[in-house]
């Protein structure tokens, strides 16, 4: 039910078909978050339009609100929220992390204050798949602590042991053959911690395994190095997930060292703060200039806002604060990102994938093209090479 076949490969980079009920995905994708049962701003039908393959929910905010049992009673997330391909929940663990002060972390579980109520609530590895399989993703994941940045050593360890001890629990009390639970390692940015989590994860076989424990405030520097370590370490065979990663030298960069899935808020964040995502950088659309420009966002870009409306429309639906506005740059936003990736996969399928992305590295970084992703480039390409 969950196959996945890799069909091209160069150095690391690989494109791959990964099977759901729902339907077969092709990797590297990028997956538009929907954290309340919506990409904030966009229809079912205008994900479908610029080709969205899998959406992402929230479980921490879905079970708080409207309750998995209303989503359930609609049939699952699809039936909620009209969108009909396939989804994937997180386990609610990130969220935890960033509560702070309003948890409390047990062997059990995780105790935190509702930041809707003020109510106390009781989150545990049983009691994420429960919600998770109501919700009825087609990928699920494993319930896990996420450290956050800076930790001290020790913390990062107990907390990735413990970890592997709610990926027990959780595999003991899924249920439904039709989701594949992925299993998260964790390690912070620390290669003898990625390879311990690694060593006590890997023997589990789930059908999939995510990279979590980064983006969260370490530097791309010190990201790219726990990146490249965890993927090659990971079975060929199973998709690769780097979960909350989307900023497109992210994507380039990270596919370049094997990565296959992403998810993240920020083409939607920043498209409803004003800014459109291109290869030559992020455009302000709050600035002067795109004022009077009469050309679209992006001439090489598909979506709707760029076929329709010129960037002085749109920094004028700005400046009015129209709604309009902030819609179609996150629709940009989240098909840019989609025809990134779709290029990345002509670039493997070609066998140019790494002069391509050196070349949208010099336009992207304007020339100055930093260390990290140099050496990710290098790193997939070398590494790829002794397989």
């Amino acid at each position: 039910m969950f196959e996945f076949t890799v069909a091209y490969r160069q150095g690391l980079a690989r494109v791959a078909s990964f099977s759901t009920p729902r339907g077969a995905v092709t990797t590297p994708m990028f997956m538009p978050v929907g954290t309340q049962g919506t990409v904030k701003g966009i229809s079912p039908q205008e994900l479908l339009d610029i080709q969205s393959q899998m959406i992402l929910g929230n479980t921490y905010h879905l079970m708080l609100r409207p309750g998995e049992k209303l989503v359930e009673a609609h049939g699952g997330l699809p039936g909620f929220t009209a969108y009909p391909g396939p989804f994937l929940t997180d386990s609610g663990g990130f969220q935890v992390m960033s509560l702070g002060h309003l948890r409390k972390i047990t062997e059990e579980g995780v105790v935190f204050k509702s930041h809707l109520d003020g109510s106390m609530v009781a989150l545990t590895p049983e009691r994420s798949i429960q919600v998770q399989e109501a919700l009825g993703a087609d990928v699920i994941m494993a319930f896990d602590e996420c450290p956050p940045f800076p930790a001290e050593r020790e913390y990062i360890r107990s907390s990735l042991e413990r970890t592997v001890r709610w990926l027990e629990r959780c595999l003991n009390v899924k249920s439904k053959p039709e989701q594949a639970l992925f299993a998260i390692v964790q390690g912070g940015i620390h290669e003898d911690l990625r390879e311990l989590s690694l060593e006590l994860t890997r023997p589990f076989e789930t059908p999939g395994f995510a990279i979590g424990g980064l983006a969260v405030g370490e530097s791309k520097a010190e990201m790219f190095p726990a990146v490249a370590f965890t993927a090659q370490r990971l079975p060929e065979d199973k998709p690769r997930y780097l979960m909350g990663v989307g900023h497109p030298d992210d994507l380039v960069a990270a596919i370049g060292l094997g990565v296959d899935m992403f998810d993240c808020v920020y083409p939607t964040r920043t498209g409803r703060f004003g800014y459109a995502l291109t290869d030559d950088g992020r455009l302000n659309m709050n600035s002067s200039a795109p004022r009077t420009q009469l050309e679209p966002i992006d001439s090489e870009c598909d979506c709707y806002a760029c076929r329709h409306y010129t960037r002085a429309y749109l920094a004028h639906l700005l400046r009015a604060e129209e709604m309009l506005a902030p819609r179609m740059l996150s629709l940009h936003n989240l098909r840019y990102l989609h025809r990134l990736v779709e290029r990345a996969r002509a670039a493997i399928e070609a066998g140019t994938y790494y002069e391509w992305a050196a070349q949208w590295g010099q336009r992207f970084f304007k020339g100055q093209v930093p260390e990290w992703f140099t050496t990710a480039l290098q790193t997939g390409q070398a590494a790829g090479q002794r397989l």
